[in-house]
């Protein structure tokens, strides 16, 4: 049997937010860089079988290949990284300096693949610039839209909705990762992470990482976003919602519950920025 007690994935759980922060700040940009691209990836897939299909659900079944992969190869996904990194700090292993860089280089590894590939697919979808978008293209511009203009409509109902989006979202992202860790198996670990990302993809839910290449592929191909609006209406307010989801429902709840005794814990790692 390859299942994993949670009591030793709670014990995994910190270890790997430990390990994450040992990693320099070269390979969290390149393995950020990767994983952005990956989620972007997946998310172009899943609009262009919702598409062909006209079934949105055909687009949630899909989605989660990117995830998987992701986890798989060990990459850098700073919404998953919500839901472990900060577990150091709480066990007073690691200062808030070391917590907040590993994040935010791996924020901008994510964006920056994000958007590189929304550039690439920008220039796949419309012959470089030179046809309107139709299609998949024309769907994308359209969620660039919603995701962005559409909240700013309601103003504070809006922003409240977004955010409450994203925490749910991340809850989900986050059970995916932790669920990965019950498992050794390559299998287990595909099925295990499958599951929760098909839960938030289905429901619409706000994911920080794929805003991160759905607003600027639309934006690219016409959509009627303003930079400021995006991050205002979207990157911001998502990847707060994110951070407490994913944080609070998944990483904090379940290593409380299954947090092992103080002679069970590991000793502490010496991270790569030094703890305050």
């Amino acid at each position: 049997m390859d299942y994993i007690k949670p009591a030793d994935v709670a014990r995994s759980m910190l270890e790997t937010g430990e390990r994450k922060l040992r990693i320099a700040p070269r390979d969290l940009l390149i393995r950020g860089i990767l994983s952005g691209a990956i989620l972007g990836i997946a998310t172009s897939l899943a609009v262009t079988g919702a598409v062909q299909t006209g079934q949105a659900l055909v687009g949630a079944l899909v989605f989660p290949v990117g995830l998987v992969s992701i986890v798989l190869l060990g990459l850098e996904l700073v919404t998953g990284s919500f839901a472990l990194v900060p577990l150091a700090l709480l066990e007073g292993r690691a200062g808030a300096r070391a917590v907040l860089a590993n994040l935010g280089w791996v924020f901008l590894g994510n964006l920056v693949g994000s958007v590189a590939y929304a550039c690439l697919l920008s220039i796949s979808l419309t012959d470089m610039w030179a046809i309107a978008p139709t299609g998949v293209a024309a769907r994308i511009v359209q969620i660039a839209e919603a995701k962005t203009s559409g909240y700013e409509a309601y103003g504070f109902a809006g922003m409240v909705t977004v955010f409450v989006r994203a925490m749910l979202c991340n809850w989900m992202v986050c059970l995916a990762v932790v669920m990965a860790m019950t498992t050794t198996s390559t299998i287990g670990k595909v099925v295990t992470a499958w599951l929760p990302i098909f839960i938030f993809f289905a429901q619409g839910f706000e994911h920080a990482v794929v805003n991160m290449f759905i607003i600027p592929a639309g934006m690219m191909m016409g959509a009627k976003v303003s930079i400021a609006s995006w991050w205002l209406w979207s990157q911001i307010p998502v990847t707060l919602g994110n951070l407490v989801g994913g944080f609070a429902f998944t990483g904090l709840a379940i290593f409380a519950t299954f947090k092992p005794k103080i002679g069970e814990l590991p000793e502490p790692a010496q991270t790569y920025v030094a703890a305050e």
